[in-house]
């Protein structure tokens, strides 16, 4: 039998992947192919934007012929896509120009802190964040200034700039269309909230040529048609966003007050504002307001902290370190044990966001002794995890001035039950899983795609596809959560200290040591 279905493609920072999503929100026959991410030195992180776009169009091919064979006919195509991964590529041979800059890169964090006293109150009350650790448009405005091949094809007027969803629909669609959308334009730290419009004068103040802004769209919207040969079928592009904004559509959350937490690269937790951006949006720097989505010319809010290393510690943790198979041994020696005995891991790999922003904040695994187990090394690794999530929800709560009733978890760590039941005893907030959150952002996108008639008539429609969630309630008392919560924040205070100490100057350590040996 022959059914409508949405190509859903899912383009994460460690992978990609697509599907095919029919209305009873089913996703379908998932293909996915992994994705290299370099970091040739502290605070680059960078990706090949080629292989990113081959990638992509391979699972696309795949999933649309096995939607044939399968009798489902796709009616339309939507994105998700890692946020503020920035590209630079030739608009005439379709080549990267260079490697892509990740969203969790810092190289530029020093110079964007030195514009942050100007800067930053502006920036919080209009774009919902401060200057951050990193900008895709100052990266961009250096590599036109530094790199000859960006340079030359500036100046020949053949340049592409954008983020990853810009560059895909640019390949995707026969239009070749030049766009981004709001949910990623948010994320790349220039976007006028209340406006739907770029923040022109900051962008010119990081020195980046406007003329290459693409121009911006909302996140449901006619994006283009894709080319039958370049992914095996023509249909109409009708939504781009964010992963993180696909996420919580797809877990359902669409409600004020109500929470996802996104497990991916990073741990991304989201809150629902509503309509209305929150007025306390200065409170964390770390707490960022955002584009939830954007369609029918409405915007609705939300706010956003996030964990930059938690998966990706994972990956880390077994494939660098190779202390561990994978992530799923890590989850059941952990749930072999109750405690950590005393060890900690702080997933900070690209620093911290809570509760201050701070790139030079490093990774720690401490408090090992003799007696120390592999079990206990991985219920450490996920509690810092969890006690990042917690961080992340305790600060979204306060900004925004909401109640949050429960947190619906999402993406491909949410399968571990150690770890989300950590979380729910150190939020004190009920999590909530649903069948299949490891594909919620592919979901969330062909939602999005689909809710004007074509498969659902509304979001809230779509959303009752939904099956019914697991819940892990919290078991920790109140008392014991408040003294664990309190040890974790003392820990990262250390953290906190040790950067300030390696930023001191070097006498202030050396002068008392010459003295010592000058007297001895």
């Amino acid at each position: 039998m022959s059914s409508t279905a949405i190509l859903a493609i899912d383009e994460g920072t460690t992978g990609t992947r697509a599907a095919w999503v029919t209305a009873d929100g089913v996703v379908h026959d998932l293909e996915y192919r992994r994705l290299a991410v370099s970091t040739p030195r502290f605070g680059v992180v960078e990706q090949d934007a080629g292989e990113i776009l081959e990638k992509t169009l391979d699972v696309c091919r795949a999933v649309v012929a096995r939607a044939e064979a399968a009798g489902a006919s796709i009616a339309a195509v939507a994105l998700a896509t890692q946020r503020a991964t920035a590209v630079l590529w030739d608009t005439v041979t379709g080549q990267a120009l260079v490697p892509a800059m990740v969203w969790q890169d810092c190289r530029h964090a020093d110079e964007l802190a030195a514009l942050a006293p100007e800067w930053d109150s502006t920036l919080m009350a209009e774009v919902g964040r401060p200057t951050g650790l990193r900008s895709p448009y100052l990266w961009a405005a250096h590599k036109v200034r530094e790199d000859p091949a960006v340079a030359q094809a500036h100046q020949a007027g053949r340049l592409g700039f954008g983020t990853i969803e810009t560059w895909l629909l640019w390949n995707l669609a026969v239009e070749r269309t030049y766009a981004a959308t709001a949910t990623n334009v948010t994320s790349a730290g220039a976007y006028v909230l209340a406006e739907h419009a770029y923040h022109r004068d900051w962008i010119a103040a990081l020195g980046f040529p406007l003329e290459l802004l693409p121009e911006l769209r909302q996140d449901a919207d006619c994006l283009g048609h894709t080319d039958p040969a370049t992914i095996g079928v023509s249909a109409p592009i009708l939504a781009a966003m964010g992963d993180q904004h696909a996420g919580a559509v797809g877990l359902g959350c669409l409600e004020q007050g109500q929470a996802m937490c996104v497990h991916g690269t990073g741990s991304f937790v989201d809150l629902i504002t509503g309509t209305e951006p929150p007025a306390r949006s200065a409170l964390h720097p770390g707490t960022l307001t955002v584009t939830g989505w954007r369609r029918k010319q409405e915007t609705v809010y939300a706010v956003e902290t996030f964990t930059a290393t938690s998966g990706s510690a994972l990956d880390w943790v077994c494939n660098t370190l190779g202390w561990f198979d994978s992530a799923q041994s890590i989850s059941k020696l952990a749930a072999s044990t109750t405690t950590s005995n005393g060890i900690v891991f702080v997933p900070a790999l690209a620093g911290i966001r809570t509760p201050v922003v701070e790139s030079q904040v490093r990774a720690s695994l401490t408090g090992f002794s003799m007696s120390s187990t592999r079990a206990e090394v991985g219920y450490a690794v996920l509690e810092g995890i969890a006690q990042s999530v917690a961080d992340s929800a305790e600060a979204n709560a306060e900004v925004a001035g909401l109640d949050v009733t429960h947190i619906v978890v999402g993406g491909g760590l949410s399968s571990s039950d150690p770890l989300i039941q950590m979380q729910a005893d150190l939020t004190g907030i009920p999590m909530r899983r649903l069948p299949d959150s490891g594909v919620a952002s592919l979901r969330g996108a062909a939602f999005m795609a689909g809710s004007d008639g074509l498969l659902w008539n509304s979001l809230a429609e779509a959303a009752s596809t939904l099956a019914a969630a697991e819940v892990f309630e919290p078991r920790l008392a109140d008392g014991l959560r408040r003294r664990r919560r309190a040890a974790w924040k003392a820990r990262i205070a250390a953290e906190l200290e040790l950067v300030e100490s390696r930023d001191a100057p070097p006498q202030s350590a050396i002068a008392p040591v010459h003295k010592q040996l000058s007297e001895g």
